[in-house]
């Protein structure tokens, strides 16, 4: 990748310059790129340093930005969210989050999972032995038998009794052993074996996709009906309650957006549910926000801070945040002119919802870096460390 580099001080330029062809665009957030650099020339770019002065520009091709995942959008007029903070708590979701439990007394055999470990659903999780359960597979071995020879002797030989009794048995003994944990193809497996695979172990399975976040038992351990064996849920949807004044509360909506943030990093979440119960000790409300966890960032029991959505602001020049870097301590983006990009002071104001307010530095329809800048800033430090050695 081949780029040059200028240096010189850059003014910054009120966004009240706006002109009215640009003043009612549509906010965009596309990758819009601007046309190449005139090959003869650098006209454009003299006519920049004019009014400017000398400037720090790199030249990047489309393709170079491209390949470093460089992307520009187009400077236009928007409104801010308002917003509401508020401390936060992560926690599971508990419609994505399910128990694991034995349905009859049970010795554990073996485990197959650990806490940690993804499963898939239909997974086998644990192992488990019991005397109820044997017996009642041997009995269901012994009607499905049953059930088979008066099927094959037919109706025109066996009474109407019999032929009933025997398939309401057989219906019987499957519906127990399903009942006491065993899944419809442990049954099957089942069936093609003579009493003597009437062992009583069966499978637990996990019933959904998701993450193992509970166990807490041992192998030999004799579990009871309903003990908790294991807890699966999906994270990649997790929830965060926030927690505020039932006034502030009232301010917001079902759908609303919210950020959440930890650790420096925001995520985007939407508001699911507002509580209708005041916490006693807090006399707070819980606001639930479900936040796209698919990059296993938060987990439960983890404290983070919480702007939730309540109304926006009038429209005024705003840039993503992503798009704003601190150069030797300036706040700038880069605008592109063509192939080239050159860092451009900025008098940022508000921050609202993944956007900054620009009180100076840029025109609506002025063509900048939004995702990636962190790469543009690079090249330019790496630049000055080599000019400084002498390079």
């Amino acid at each position: 990748m081949k780029y040059s580099i200028k240096f010189a001080l850059l003014a910054l330029v009120s966004p009240l310059a706006i002109n009215t062809a640009t003043s009612g665009m549509v906010p965009q957030y596309n990758a819009v790129f601007a046309s190449e650099q005139d090959e003869h020339g650098n006209d454009h770019a003299e006519a920049e340093g004019e009014e400017h002065g000398e400037e720090e520009n790199i030249t990047l091709t489309d393709a170079d930005m491209r390949e470093a995942r460089v992307v520009t959008a187009r400077v236009a007029p928007r409104p801010l969210v308002e917003t509401l903070s508020a401390p936060g708590e992560v926690t599971v979701n508990q419609y994505a989050t399910l128990q694991v439990t034995p349905r009859i007394e049970a010795q554990v055999v073996a485990r197959h999972v650990r806490m940690g470990d993804a499963v898939k659903k239909g997974q086998p999780l644990v192992t488990l032995s019991s005397v109820e359960m044997a017996e009642a597979q041997a009995n269901l071995i012994l009607a499905e038998q049953e059930w088979q020879r008066v099927q094959k002797l037919g109706r025109d030989v066996v009474s109407e009794q019999r032929f009933l009794e025997a398939k309401i048995a057989a219906q019987q003994a499957k519906a127990k052993v399903l009942a006491y944990g065993m899944s419809e193809a442990q049954v099957k497996n089942l069936l093609v074996n003579e009493v003597s695979a009437a062992t009583g172990e069966f499978d637990l399975l996990a019933n959904q996709d998701g993450t193992i976040i509970h166990d807490t038992f041992v192998v030999g351990q004799i579990v009871a009906p309903g003990n908790i064996l294991f807890e699966v849920s999906d994270e990649s949807r997790i929830w965060v309650e926030a927690q505020l004044s039932p006034e502030k509360a009232a301010l917001i909506a079902r759908g609303a957006q919210a950020w959440v943030k930890k650790n420096g990093v925001s995520m985007t979440g939407t508001v699911v549910q507002v509580h209708h119960r005041v916490d006693e000790a807090t006399r707070t409300l819980s606001v639930r926000i479900e936040v796209n966890n698919s990059q296993d960032s938060l987990h439960a029991g983890q404290f983070t801070d919480v702007e939730i959505q309540t109304g926006e602001t009038e429209r005024v020049v705003a840039v993503p945040d992503s798009a704003i870097v601190l150069l030797e301590g300036q706040h700038v983006v880069f605008k592109r002119e063509g192939d080239e990009l050159h860092p451009m002071p900025i008098d940022i104001g508000i921050s609202k919802g993944g956007w900054t307010e620009v009180k100076a530095g840029l025109f609506g329809g002025d063509v900048i870096v939004v995702e990636n800048a962190f790469h543009i800033k690079s090249l330019i430090l790496k630049s000055k460390m080599g000019e400084g050695h002498g390079h």
